[in-house]
């Protein structure tokens, strides 16, 4: 990725937060590297160099800032809107997938050789697969370091390290100094909460989630509360709580967006799901979305403006899990929401039977000895769903037989429902199954694969939107006027959508 010297330059100059997850600085007189917002820092141009991920300026030989925690900063939103290999393969690093399958399996998932793979990312981040994701390893044990009293060694391996020196290596050259003089660094500011983490509570993990503001928190809490589905989720004007299906086990999370920052309070089956967590969290909140490109794009049409003016930071709810969103999505069809809470708890408490048993099981064995909240269990999985008895649906059969198609894709394998997906491809094969059509696709698209510029005219909750601030009601004069708000038509839709 090209970084342009003069306009990186100038929002480090000014300070800008906006920029924190687009790039870092490096100092090459202190070795350092930070956000753009970093405060500590006045370099001369002579001395600075940007690189466009943290894993990219480690390789060079630069150490993390100590003060603004640069590894601690958004995602780069770039990465998150991105549908091409190198955005898919981002997402993936993100979820911990080289950690789980290694570079091989990064590669197998993008239908790349391995080889190919590591060319294209070093060309366009400055590094391969396996140093962004040992940015990623040490970020996620620096966390544990400071965040618990487990003993290191645990530690490196719930962090992905293959070994205890590699680990006492790597933070030495990420942080420059050891992993115990981390611990003692953070238990003496225990008067003052760390950044990225908050004050341990028993048998909880309790992270901060980065953001860039403004958040619209209310208006995503509502979104979330009015479809909270009975036995997975709940949530309230303040805060957000849910079961998580997780590669290691199940796991529940609490959070609540604050000024700054999400507290996300995480309860683990398996401390090596850390990384995936915190990235599907993120990923539910749209967490690294820039909502400043977004309203200006929204903004800049009359006839949205004073809605984006009156509510400044409007996110797209997106998914933990991809086919459950796809199940509410055809759940949804031409019922009420309220409606579909009803269908879709029926569904969890019949084809959940066996995840709630699996989560019995493995109660008690989380990060520090707690269990997770014994009434939330996760979504059920695609082979649960495909093998649920008839009673389970309470929909019509066609619908039934469309759920049962889209599961069995699903747990073959023949579709991927996640953000490492090929977002035109997995859209053909949708369409391709019995009973899903274009504003299905288009919502799974929207919510399960985080595309940003999905547009649905047909929609009757976007024509009562539309037709609330003057915009066209037709849906063929609807799309043609939302091709000004690309690529951010998404956004638009919970813009009309919140109208209505």
């Amino acid at each position: 990725m090209e970084l342009e010297f003069e306009r990186c330059y100038r929002a480090v100059d000014s300070r800008d937060p906006r920029f924190d997850g687009w790039f870092v600085t490096a100092v090459t007189s202190t070795g350092i590297y930070c956000r753009p917002s970093c405060p500590a820092i006045t370099p001369k141009r002579t001395n600075v160099r940007f690189y466009p991920s943290a894993a990219a300026a480690q390789r060079a030989g630069f150490r993390a800032c100590k003060r603004c925690r640069p590894d601690a900063a958004p995602g780069s939103p770039e990465w998150d809107v991105r549908a091409d290999v190198v955005g898919r393969a981002m997402r993936l690093i993100g979820d911990g997938v080289v950690d789980r399958e290694g570079v091989p399996g990064l590669a197998a998932r993008l239908a790349y050789t391995t080889r190919h793979l590591n060319r294209i990312l070093t060309a366009e981040l400055g590094a391969g697969p396996l140093a962004l994701a040992r940015a990623q390893r040490a970020q996620t044990a620096r966390t544990l370091v400071e965040a618990t009293d487990l003993g290191l060694a645990e530690i490196a391996f719930a962090a992905g390290f293959g070994s205890v020196r590699q680990f006492n290596d790597t933070l030495r050259e990420v942080y420059a100094c050891a992993p115990s003089v981390l611990r003692e660094a953070a238990r003496r500011r225990a008067g003052a909460a760390v950044p990225g983490t908050e004050p341990a509570v028993p048998g909880t993990l309790t992270l901060r989630l980065a953001y860039r503001p403004p958040l619209d928190a209310a208006t995503l809490l509502e979104f979330l509360a009015m479809r909270a589905v009975p036995g997975v989720e709940v949530a309230d004007t303040t805060s957000y709580t849910r079961a998580l299906r997780l590669p290691h086990g199940p796991a529940t999370v609490v959070l609540t967006p604050t000024a700054g920052y999400v507290s996300a309070a995480l309860r683990l089956t398996d401390l090596r799901d850390l990384a995936p967590a915190v990235a599907r969290c993120r990923r539910l909140l749209d967490l690294d979305a820039d909502p400043v490109a977004v309203d200006e794009t929204l903004g800049a049409d009359p006839l949205l403006a004073p809605a984006v003016a009156k509510v400044p930071g409007l996110r797209v709810p997106r998914a933990v899990d991809g086919f459950e969103i796809a199940v509410r999505a055809i759940v949804g069809q031409q019922i009420s929401v309220a409606g579909a809470r009803t269908v879709l708890g029926r569904l969890v408490a019949i084809a959940g039977r066996t995840a709630e048993r699996t989560t019995d099981r493995t109660a008690g064995t989380d990060a520090d000895g707690g269990s997770g909240d014994p009434a939330l269990t996760p979504f059920p999985d695609a082979a649960a769903v495909a093998g649920a008895p008839d009673e389970a649906f309470a929909m019509p059969v066609a619908r039934r037989n469309t759920i049962r198609a889209l599961a069995g894709a699903v747990a073959s394998g023949d579709l991927v429902l996640d953000d490492g997906a090929d977002r035109a491809d997995t859209e053909a094969t949708l369409l391709s199954l019995p009973g899903i059509g274009v504003w299905t696709a288009g919502y799974i698209a929207m919510r399960a694969l985080g595309d940003p510029d999905v547009f649905l005219p047909s929609d009757l909750a976007v024509r009562r939107g539309a037709a609330a601030v003057g915009l066209p009601t037709d849906p063929a004069a609807l799309a043609e006027h939302a091709q000004r708000w690309r690529p951010w038509r998404s956004y638009a839709v919970l813009r009309l959508w919140q109208l209505s």
